[in-house]
């Protein structure tokens, strides 16, 4: 998940498993009762879990070996020694085991004595309701949630009651065991961890019996923090000891996903506490059953101005400009000797008239003239590949047709191997249009003409190999040809232009497969009709070839009146910023508009490379023959 227009290694997070959805496993320790849904003790789990996780039920042996990131026992008290076996070895291996009480529980003898190793705390024997339960004659209300409880920030309802629960026994290590407790102080929830797993208790029931909880949609939102959002979060590096984590992919300093290699494993322990560097990359681990990423920035970093020391120099990446002298002190040196010169000629009275028109001449041309606007554009232009956008005039149409070509370049950065840098605005009359291998024309019918030297720079630039987009933008209102404003526009633009034939792109034009396979090139508008150069008229396809050989070199035009910049056009954070379509199908198309875009690029730069790709097993094969 890169930030658009940043290229760094934090500036993209790599997501693991702890995004995906999770497999949560139910299980109740009595059968549902038919006509008793709400009475159920799984009832209220189901409708709380449902959305966010896949939900299994059955018994322990039923849902053990589907390897589950939760299971939740609702009220399941004695276990037989496999079931516990097993149990205990899956919360090790990094399992989340999430207990409800309920009746069963509060009369059983489990964790009583000694502390069960499957229970985070030992529970207190004796009760007014039930054995091992406490009841009150007032309700009693929830305490808010303390900063190192995973419910931290939840608000609670203030109809959300406690009339029954089970009773933790006091110890030592119960209070750093309590993660939600009563007004009063008791304990409601508590935790331990397991190896690599964890073991929580909810001290009342899953159902409606003991408590409100299960109504409230508070109930929701901690299930939610529980057996969702923070399973294969929270792992600490005494957990991770002696395991051996290898490296899938890693990130470099521009932000770049790369495969990892041969890079050797790393301790589980080190990838979870060590800073990262040359020996622990950003990027995604694999430990056999899991992966976990490494990012540069983590919801904990905070960003802040660097404070240096005083005395120690701080410069910035960008070198200042250099002026170079050399030939200034060289014209200095030749206006020394002309000076020489005329002092000498002037004291033995030899400067005469045509002598010094001579020596003025010379001096004039000496004079440099400045070129640094020119040499500026030029440079920014040429340091890195740039598309560019022809100027119209009209603020609001160039703003679009650069946030456009920004978003195309961004798109082309993080798909392909071309790595565009910020797009410019060209100007027909001033700017030297050779230096773009890409120009994007949007037509408005209000523009100006260009002046025929511009024309004559176009026409040099078709015949040299760069390609130009035209887009009338009318394809919703009128088809191609027809006589609406900006279509009439476009045929008074293109008329001194040396454009050859043209025709709807053919299905099997090269750049209908440059990078991707298309046979649509819709942009905000759909518009079928896209216009190129013509294939010659002797183009036929020859046998054992899956495509005609058309067009040895690069379309010089392309015409289409689709709206590409619109549907290409993000802003500085990556977002879209014109509605394309509806739904799912409006996503679609924006994303056949991107490949479209990268499929012209892609064409302009490599020419006929792809066409001939595809001909070389029946070229060779011909050559065999």
């Amino acid at each position: 998940m890169p930030v658009a227009g940043l290229r760094s290694a934090g500036a993209v997070a790599l997501s693991d498993d702890s995004l995906s959805r999770r497999e949560v496993a139910l299980v109740a320790g009595r059968d549902d009762r038919e006509g008793l849904e709400l009475l159920s003790p799984l009832h209220y789990l189901r409708q709380a879990l449902a959305p966010n996780a896949d939900l299994l039920e059955g018994g322990i042996t039923d849902v053990l070996p589907a390897n589950p990131d939760v299971i939740v026992l609702a009220d399941v008290a004695t276990l037989s020694p496999s079931d516990e076996e097993a149990l205990l070895d899956w919360t090790e291996n990094g399992g989340l085991l999430l207990r409800f009480a309920g009746p069963r529980l509060a009369a059983s003898e489990v964790s009583r004595t000694e502390e069960h190793p499957l229970m985070p705390v030992r529970l207190r024997a004796g009760g007014r309701t039930v054995g091992g339960a406490m009841s009150w004659g007032d309700p009693k209300t929830l305490a808010p949630f303390t900063e190192d409880s995973p419910f931290f920030g939840l608000p609670i309802p203030e109809d959300v009651t406690v009339t029954a629960q089970v009773m933790a026994q006091p110890d030592p290590t119960l209070a750093a065991r309590v993660i939600a407790q009563l007004t009063d102080g008791t304990p409601l929830v508590t935790r331990k961890s397991i190896g690599q797993g964890q073991v929580v208790l909810v001290h009342v029931t899953a159902n409606a019996e003991w408590s409100s909880l299960p109504l409230s949609g508070l109930f929701v939102r901690m299930l939610d923090r529980l057996a969702v959002s923070s399973v294969g979060q929270g792992m600490d590096a005494a957990d991770m000891e002696g395991t051996t984590w290898q490296p899938v992919t890693v990130l470099d300093g521009a932000g770049r996903v790369q495969d990892a290699q041969t890079l050797p494993g790393v301790d589980g322990a080190a990838l979870i506490s060590d800073p990262l560097g040359p020996d622990l990359r950003p990027g995604l681990y694999d430990g056999g059953d899991r992966r976990i990423a490494r990012n540069t920035m983590s919801v904990d970093t905070q960003l802040e101005p660097a404070s240096w020391p005083a005395g120690i120099p701080v410069e910035g990446l960008s070198r200042p400009a250099e002026t170079p002298l050399a030939g200034w002190l060289l014209a200095a040196a030749l206006t020394i000797l002309l000076a020489d010169v005329i002092a000498s000629l002037a004291l033995s009275g030899r400067l005469l008239g045509a002598r010094a028109a001579v020596i003025l001449l010379a001096a004039l041309s000496a004079i440099p003239r400045d070129a640094t606007a020119d040499d500026a554009f030029a440079i920014a232009a040429t340091s890195e590949l740039r598309l560019g956008h022809v100027v119209t005039g009209d603020v609001q149409l160039d703003e679009m047709a650069l946030a456009g070509l920004r978003g195309l370049s961004e798109t082309l950065f993080f798909r392909t191997s071309v790595e565009p840098g910020e797009p410019m605005a060209v100007n027909l009359e001033t700017d030297d249009i050779g230096l773009f291998p890409f120009l994007y024309w949007p037509i408005t019918p209000d523009q100006p003409t260009p002046s025929v030297e511009a024309y004559e720079k176009l026409n040099r630039y078709l015949r040299s190999g760069g390609m130009i987009l035209f887009d009338t933008r009318d394809a919703d209102v009128a088809g191609f040809g027809a006589a609406s404003p900006n279509g009439r526009k476009l045929q008074d633009l293109a008329a001194p232009l040396d454009i050859p034939a043209l025709e709807p792109i053919p299905e099997d034009h090269v750049i209908t497969r440059t990078f991707y396979l298309l046979q649509d090139f819709p942009g905000r508008h759909t518009a079928r009709d896209v216009w190129v150069e013509a294939a010659p008229a002797d183009a036929e396809r020859i046998e054992g070839m899956p495509f005609r050989n058309l067009n040895d070199g690069v379309t010089p035009v392309v015409i289409g009146g689709n709206d590409w910049a619109a549907a290409w056009a993000m802003d500085s954070r990556g977002t879209a910023l014109y509605p394309v379509g509806r739904g799912f199908g409006g996503e679609r198309q924006r994303e056949l508009a991107f490949r479209f875009g990268i499929n012209l690029v892609m064409h302009v730069l490599t020419g006929n490379y792809k066409s001939d790709q595809v001909h070389v097993p029946a070229l060779l094969d011909r050559l065999g023959q």
